[in-house]
C-alpha cells in the first residue's frame, strides 16, 4: 500500500459533515492527524474503528420508497409464524415422539437333547421352515446299541418275574403238600396214643409219629415264609405291572429317545438365522445350533424418556414409520402395556445409587406398542429394524395397571406351543407290550393283565 493510501485509509474526516459519531454526541469535531500506526494490533484497531464508523453513516435510514417490500416481508414472515402455530395445535400438541424404537420378536433357539456327532445338516440361514421339519441329524449308531441292550434287558426281566410267579405257585403247592402230610402224621399220633394205652403199640412208635407232626409243622413254617417273600415281588401286581418290568421298560424308553432325537426338528415355523452347526460338530444339549425367527407375530418396543411418560396409557394409538419402506409408509398400532422397570433395573449389574457419588441421568422405560397385522402382512418387517414412533397421549387410555397385552390366539398356537415331543413315544409303546408278550408264558402261574389269577389246588 502506498503512502497516501494509508494515510487515507487511517485517517479520520476533520470536517464536521461526514462524521455521524460526532453528530450524535453533539460535540464538533477536532481536526486529527493521520494516525501512523507502529504496530499491528494499532493497525488492526483502527481499521476496525474505522469500519464502525462507516456503519454508522447515513444514520437513522431514510424512509423511502423501499417501504412496500419491508411490509410484504413482514406478513409473509407473520404468516409463516401463524402456520408454525397451527401445525403444532393441530398436529403435534398432544403427541410424544421417539426414534429410540425397535422392532422385536420370538426367538427360538434350535439346541439338542441329546449329545453326537454331526452327520448331516438339512438347512441353512435365511431359509424358511414349518413346525416339526428336521433341521439336524446326528449320528445313532451308538444309540441304537443301547436300545437293543435295554429291550434284551426288558426280556430278561420279564421272564424273571415269570419265575417269581412260578415259584409262588410251587411254594404254595409244597405248603398244601406239607399240610397234607401233617393231617396223617396227627392222625396216626391219634392212633399211637390210643394203642400205647391199651399196650397194642410201643410208647416208642408214639413218641416217632409225635416228632414227625412237629417236624411238619416247622416245614409248613418255613415254607410260608420264603412263599411271603416272593409274594411280596409280586403280589397285587402282573407281569406286565410289576415293578422290575416297569422299571425296565423305562430304561427302553429312554434309549428310544435317545435314539430317536437325534433328529433335531425345528420348535416353530419360521427363518433360520445364526447357524453355526457344521457336519462333523461334536455337539452336547447345551450348545447353540441355529435360531429359527417367526415373523408373522412382531412387536415394537419403544424407549421412552420418563419425563415423557406423565400421560402414556396403554390403549393409546400409535403412528410409526419404518426406514426400511422410506417416510411415506406408516404403520398403526396401539400401546399395549408399560414394562415395570427401566433397562438399568434388569441389567446384570444394576445401579446402587445410595453408594458413591450420585449423578442424575434421565432413564428410559421400554413401551410395547401392538401393530395392525393386516400392515405387517402387506410389509413385513424384521427384528432390530428401527422405528419412529408418534404416541397420541391426549387419547384417553387404561390404567397403566391395567395393560392390554394379548398373544393372538392364531400366534399363541404357532409360536407359543410346540407339541412335537409329546408324541415320541407313540411308537415304543407297542413295540414294548410286544416284548412283554413274547417272553410271557401264557399257560403259567402269573396272572393276567386283567388281574386275575388261574385255579390253584385246595388243600384237603
Amino acid at each position: 500500500m502506498r503512502e497516501e493510501e494509508r494515510e487515507e485509509w487511517f485517517s479520520e474526516p476533520a470536517g464536521k459533515e461526514g462524521n455521524p459519531v460526532w453528530d450524535l454526541l453533539g460535540e464538533p469535531p477536532r481536526a486529527r492527524k493521520p494516525i501512523r500506526p507502529r504496530s499491528r494490533f494499532r493497525r488492526l484497531t483502527a481499521r476496525l474503528w474505522s469500519r464502525i464508523t462507516r456503519r454508522f453513516q447515513g444514520w437513522p435510514p431514510e424512509r423511502d420508497e423501499r417501504r412496500p417490500g419491508r411490509k410484504r416481508r413482514r406478513w409473509i414472515l407473520s404468516s409463516l409464524v401463524l402456520l408454525v402455530f397451527l401445525f403444532w395445535f393441530f398436529f403435534l400438541r398432544g403427541w410424544v415422539v421417539t426414534n429410540d424404537a425397535y422392532v422385536t420378536g420370538n426367538v427360538a433357539p434350535v439346541k439338542s437333547q441329546v449329545a453326537g456327532t454331526v452327520v448331516e445338516v438339512c438347512v441353512e440361514n435365511t431359509e424358511r421352515v414349518e413346525k416339526g421339519q428336521v433341521l439336524v441329524r446326528l449320528d445313532g449308531l451308538k444309540s441304537w446299541v443301547a436300545l437293543q441292550k435295554a429291550e434284551a434287558d426288558l426280556a430278561a426281566a420279564v421272564r424273571r418275574v415269570e419265575g417269581l410267579f412260578s415259584q409262588v405257585a410251587r411254594l404254595r403247592h409244597r405248603i398244601a403238600e406239607e399240610k397234607a402230610a401233617l393231617g396223617r402224621y396227627r392222625y396216626d399220633l391219634g392212633l399211637y396214643r390210643g394203642g400205647t394205652a391199651s399196650g397194642v403199640i410201643s410208647e416208642q412208635q408214639s413218641i416217632d409219629a409225635q416228632w414227625k407232626v412237629q417236624e411238619s409243622e416247622q416245614a409248613i413254617a418255613a415254607l410260608e415264609a420264603e412263599l411271603r417273600g416272593n409274594e411280596a415281588l409280586v403280589q397285587g401286581t402282573t407281569v406286565a405291572t410289576n415293578p422290575m418290568v416297569r422299571e425296565a421298560a423305562q430304561r427302553v424308553r429312554d434309549a428310544w429317545l435317545d435314539w430317536y432325537r437325534r433328529r433335531i426338528p425345528s420348535p416353530v415355523s419360521g427363518y433360520v438365522a445364526r447357524r453355526t452347526v457344521q457336519p462333523g460338530d461334536q455337539i452336547t444339549p447345551e450348545k447353540l445350533l441355529m435360531s429359527v425367527v417367526p415373523l408373522d407375530y412382531v412387536w415394537v418396543v419403544a424407549n421412552f424418556r420418563e419425563r415423557e411418560l406423565g400421560e402414556m396409557r396403554p390403549g393409546q394409538p400409535v403412528i410409526l414409520k419404518a426406514d426400511m419402506y422410506g417416510w411415506g409408509t406408516r404403520y398403526h398400532g396401539v400401546v399395549e402395556g408399560l414394562e415395570p422397570g427401566s433397562g438399568s433395573v434388569f441389567s446384570l449389574l444394576p445401579p446402587d445409587n445410595a453408594t458413591g457419588n450420585y449423578v442424575h441421568i434421565v432413564e428410559r422405560v421400554p413401551v410395547r406398542i401392538r401393530l395392525d397385522p393386516e400392515e405387517l402382512a402387506r410389509r413385513p418387517l424384521v427384528l432390530g429394524l428401527t422405528m419412529v414412533t408418534r404416541v397420541h397421549v391426549a387419547k384417553r387410555g387404561n390404567s397403566i395397571r391395567e395393560p392390554i397385552t394379548r398373544v393372538p390366539p392364531k400366534a399363541r398356537a404357532a409360536d407359543y406351543q410346540s407339541f412335537l415331543y409329546l408324541h415320541e413315544l407313540a411308537s415304543i409303546e407297542g413295540r414294548i407290550r410286544r416284548i412283554i408278550e413274547q417272553n410271557s408264558n401264557r399257560g403259567g402261574d402269573a396272572p393276567s393283565a386283567t388281574g386275575t389269577r388261574p385255579q390253584q389246588g385246595r388243600a384237603p
